[in-house]
This record gives C-alpha cells, structure tokens and sequence, in this order.
C-alpha cells in the first residue's frame, strides 16, 4: 500500500480537521450531489433547457419517479429552473439557474475524471465481485 505523506503544517492540519465538520463546504456540495441521478441531471440540463420527456429518453435508466423528485429537489434548492407553458397539451421546460451553472463546474470535472479513469471503477468492481464470491 501506498505511503501519503502527513501534513507537517499545523495550519493544514486544522484544515483537514475542518473537513469532517458538518458544515464544511466539500461535505456540503457531497451532500448535494450524493443523488445517483442528480449530477446526471444537472450534466443533461447544462447541454441547454430540455422537456421532461427529452431527459428521460436521454437519460437510460431513470424512472419517471425518480427524474421527478430529482427535478423537484433541484428546483427547490434553486438549481433548476421549471417554466410551465398554459397550453394543451401542457408544456414544461426545465434549464440550469445560475446557481446550477456554478454547481455544474464541479460536476463536469468529476465527470470527466471518472471517464478519464474507467479503470479505477473497473479494478472496484472487480474487487467487490471478488468479495462477494468469498463470502
């Protein structure tokens, strides 16, 4: 197993401390993004404003309960913008905020990363299958 190297810095320290806080920023953001769908839904939403239906055909796998409540918890925290058009049949779109957009930065890099090394996820379920087998 790998060496890390220990902070010798007491100010980094109390830094790293920090983190285990509640209220630390980075366990803030985990908090937000933790949803299986919601940074996936935050990456459809920053490709520009979609209909219900276009992201659930975009998005494999997701039910229409669970695009439902990402979408309402999204709107609720301000991320997420709903416009309901009063026509038949009704009409609603669904676009990024401000607040999405900036929330959306750290999202694309962490997609990016996970595409950029597959093979850590691959060598995790690996492991995992491995275990489960031994048990």
């Amino acid at each position: 197993m790998a060496d890390h190297p220990h902070p010798s810095d007491p100010q980094e320290t109390s830094v790293d401390e920090a983190v285990f806080h509640e209220r630390y920023p980075s366990r803030r953001l985990l908090d937000l993004i933790a949803s299986r769908w919601t940074p996936i839904v935050l990456f459809c939403l920053a490709s520009g404003t979609h209909h219900y239906g276009q992201m659930q055909r975009r998005i494999p796998g997701i039910s229409k309960k669970m695009l439902s409540q990402t979408l309402r918890r999204l709107e609720t925290d301000g991320l997420v913008h709903r416009e309901v058009y009063r026509v038949v049949p009704p009409k609603t779109e669904y676009e990024l905020t401000e607040l999405g957009w900036r929330l959306h930065e750290p999202v694309r890099f962490l997609c990016r990363w996970a595409a950029e090394n597959a093979e850590i996820f691959d060598r995790i379920e690996r492991n995992r299958t491995v275990a489960s087998v031994s048990e």
